[in-house]
């Protein structure tokens, strides 16, 4: 039996419905992509299935008791407490008297001989006890050790990534039978996204994600289900069939409507010839005619696109940054930037990667003389025209309107020598006229990073400068601006955590290594990865097996435990080899057409996940 079942369920918010007559089927042990442009309804639908929102039309059959947890997509900024304390908050009212029971546990342990806390414990345990408490506690430390978390670190103290991580194991720590995900690696660096990644392909529940990532989605979804113009698609099938299936989709229905307003239009030709049409005789044809009108009207077109253009500039000199052992650091003897040496082309696109804090931005900064070195030479070439698209949007006036952040006093904007309406403009960026005159503080994420690139691209320049454009982008934006950077004749300097985006776009990589190492790698971030292992500490997958049978160590062990140590590896590696074999039947499109199979995959994945487990502590074990 499904999980949840939408059965031609629409909703909104009065007036026209933004999703219409929903059908989906969310099974046991899925793993769902939610794709849709800004703005089409997948925070609705997210609601929908959380039950927070209520439906217009249509119904929604629940499993009994079924639990669903969310991670929401930003960090709040008023998150405080111990990391058990927050954690406990998803165990709801449980959980508040287990985080008090913590709290005052530690205040004991500083005061033990403060009486009136020895008695506040003792309500404090009483109550856990009253509620089943301790095995909620034990719930609690098994995440925090699943996820390598400090329980008594102070929330507020952590980083975005591990934020993110103390949230995550908020919204799992109840064993939710639904776990929804709005865009989870948002604003995290790919280390970060990396854990998160392979956390959430280890879990065995239900998953249903929003996310814009492309090689988190490749690595995670087993089925797409796609908001486009009010209705829902499903698509059984991977990320890359889902690109092929669509855009067959898209064909045909363009060919279906050039069909259908040819047909149109011949009928329209033939109703104004007069009287011939209002025969009789051809009233049904003048009916025909009429309706398809209506059908007509009620077509929900393609959103628009963005058209991405950039202002001519001269072009710069051949030499565009020559750095020479560079350094740079805010505090003495504690460099971000040690000893950098670099030559930067015309043309070049580089692509700047590290941990979130290890001064992505500051190296922009010293690279583009904003910053001044502190030792070594740095030197521009010339007929720089510099543009710069801050993560921060410093440049963009919360307070005026979209189209008063464009014009700048003036109705028009001048692109490559022709003067253009600025209303005119931002259409091309996906903005409509109400949009324009509306103030910069209602627009979402990816809507204020749009409107950044149509600041950006008012001013001519030959040099790009993006730090964190991808945030918040949907992806038709994002394969835009790919291609835009691609064929853009200067020079880029990209700080991204957009795996994709820097494998598309860049030629080389600068990644900030720490202690200021800064280093250089031709290529994207898959080509990093291909020589970072080379050049660090290669561990070759075969050594482990060796190390199991060698002469000293099997003298200590039994015999029964030198024949299980030796037949350890081959298990392991059969288990292995199943837990694949089903994850690709389950990865087939017409896999979910039988509930019971589904059922019986999952509940077989789960059980050869715990062997793995057991074989994996039991190797620990012997191996001592």
């Amino acid at each position: 039996m499904a999980l949840l079942s939408i059965q031609d369920v629409s909703a909104g918010f009065g007036g026209e419905p933004l999703l219409e007559n929903m059908d989906l089927q969310i099974e046991s042990g899925e793993r769902i992509c939610l794709l849709g442009r800004n703005g089409v309804g997948k925070s609705t639908f997210m609601k929908i299935i959380t039950g927070q929102m209520q439906i217009e039309g249509g119904n929604i059959i629940r499993l009994p008791m079924l639990k669903v947890a969310c991670l929401s997509q930003d960090v709040p900024a008023d998150m405080a407490g111990s990391v058990f304390d927050v954690i406990s908050d998803g165990l709801g009212e449980k959980g508040k008297l287990l985080a008090n029971y913590h709290h005052l546990s530690h205040q004991v342990m500083e005061e033990h001989d403060n009486q009136r806390l020895l008695n506040e414990l003792d309500k404090a345990q009483h109550a856990l006890d009253m509620d089943n408490g301790w095995q909620a506690n034990l719930d609690v430390e098994a995440i925090i050790e699943k996820m390598s978390l400090d329980a008594d670190a102070e929330v507020k103290n952590l980083s975005a990534g591990m934020k993110r991580r103390v949230l995550l194991a908020q919204a799992i720590v109840s064993s939710p039978d639904i776990l929804l995900l709005d865009e989870p690696t948002n604003h995290l660096d790919v280390e970060a996204i990396i854990w998160i990644e392979e956390f959430l392909g280890r879990y065995s529940g239900t998953l249903i994600f929003v996310s814009h990532d492309r090689a988190f989605i490749k690595k995670l979804s087993r089925r797409i289900i796609e908001l486009d113009r009010g209705r829902l698609t499903s698509y059984a099938c991977d990320y890359e069939t889902y690109l092929k299936r669509k855009q067959n989709a898209l064909n045909v229905e363009a060919t279906e409507n050039a069909l259908f307003d040819k047909k149109l239009a011949e009928e329209e030709v033939w109703i104004r010839r007069g009287i011939q049409a209002r025969r009789t005789r051809n009233e049904g044809r003048v009916r025909a005619l009429k309706e398809m009108r209506n059908q007509r009207a009620d077509r929900k077109e393609i959103g628009g696109v963005a058209r991405m253009q950039m202002q001519d500039a001269k072009r710069s000199g051949r030499m565009v940054i020559e750095a020479k052992n560079v350094s740079f650091g805010y505090e003495q003897g504690n460099d971000i930037v040690a000893n950098l040496t670099t030559t930067i082309m015309r043309g070049d696109k580089i692509g700047v990667i590290g941990p979130n804090g290890s001064g992505k931005t500051t190296l922009l900064g010293v690279l583009l003389k904003e910053l001044e070195v502190q030792q070594g030479n740095l030197r521009h070439g010339v007929n720089l025209e510099i543009a710069y698209f801050d993560q921060l949007h410093a440049t963009l006036d919360d307070d005026k309107s979209v189209f008063e952040n464009i014009a700048d006093g003036s109705d028009t904007v001048v692109v490559n020598g022709n003067p253009r309406h600025v209303f005119g403009y931002l259409q091309d960026f996906m903005f409509g006229e109400i949009q324009a005159r509306n103030p910069v503080s209602n627009l979402s994420g990816g809507e204020r990073n749009r409107l950044l690139l149509a600041k950006l691209f008012t001013k001519p320049s030959n040099v790009l400068v993006l730090d964190e454009p991808t945030n918040d982008l949907d992806i038709e934006t994002l394969d835009l601006l790919e291609d835009f950077l691609a064929n853009y004749p200067g020079t880029v300097l990209m700080v991204s955590h957009d795996r994709e985006f820097l494998n598309n776009v860049v030629t080389s990589t600068l990644v900030l290594e720490g202690s200021g190492v800064v280093k250089e790698y031709v290529g994207g971030y898959d080509d990093w990865l291909r020589q970072k292992p080379v050049i660090e500490k290669p561990k070759p997958a075969a050594k482990k097996v060796e190390k199991v049978v060698s002469p000293d160590k099997s003298v200590k062990l039994s015999y029964k435990e030198q024949k299980e140590l030796k037949e350890l590896p081959s298990l392991i590696e059969t288990l292995e080899k199943q837990q694949q074999e089903l994850h690709d039947k389950m990865a087939e499109a017409d896999f979910y057409k039988n509930g019971n199979d589904v059922v019986e995959a999952t509940t077989k994945l789960k059980e050869l996940e715990n062997q793995l487990a057991k074989s994996y502590a039991r190797w620990e074990e012997i191996e001592g």
